[in-house]
């Protein structure tokens, strides 16, 4: 066994020794094919994991069979975790990310205001762990570009701490300018 594989797995955020919280099927796609003897049917399924503390990720999983479809989308949501600091059930700051021609807003929201979110930014925000945000879908709805487009934009997300390190300034030097 080699170096790198030996640190993976020793590494606590290894993503299949994860504590998963939240899996979500975002939207299930029926694919066609035509072939001489008539249709052939397949699917993919858009899955969202999150531990509910941070911690979120998208997979697309392509099968002939539904239950197959979901499990690979799930794998391959595992694989592609990121982490996003939070602060008291919300974000930091706004974002703007686009994908496609999909583009999504993401504002924090005061205590109690709940998530206000379409189907498909609501599973990622909620795998996430966020329970008050503001959001808005601009151009397409198509659920690929949206779930894209929220984890580029929860990617951009920063807090304090990680500011004043790149800055080389105190977290209240970053907060008071």
């Amino acid at each position: 066994m080699n170096k790198k594989s030996a640190e993976r797995k020793d590494h606590p955020e290894n993503p299949s020794e994860m504590d998963l919280k939240e899996e979500r099927v975002v939207h299930i796609n029926r694919v066609a094919k035509v072939v001489k003897g008539g249709r052939r049917f397949s699917f993919n399924a858009i899955v969202v994991v999150g531990d509910g503390n941070g911690r979120v990720g998208i997979g697309l999983g392509k099968a002939n069979e539904v239950p197959d479809a979901i499990a690979k989308g799930k794998e391959d949501a595992k694989k592609k975790m990121i982490y996003v600091p939070l602060m008291n059930g919300t974000l930091p700051h706004e974002v703007t990310a686009k994908y496609g021609a999909g583009k999504v807003i993401l504002k924090p929201a005061s205590k109690g205001t709940g998530i206000i979110a379409g189907s498909a930014v609501r599973a990622v925000v909620e795998s996430l762990g966020v329970t008050d945000l503001l959001t808005k879908c601009k151009g397409s709805s198509n659920p690929h570009n949206l779930v894209k487009a929220t984890l580029k934009a929860l990617s951009e997300v920063t807090n304090a701490r990680g500011v004043g390190a790149i800055r080389n300034l105190s977290v209240m030097e970053v907060l008071t300018k």
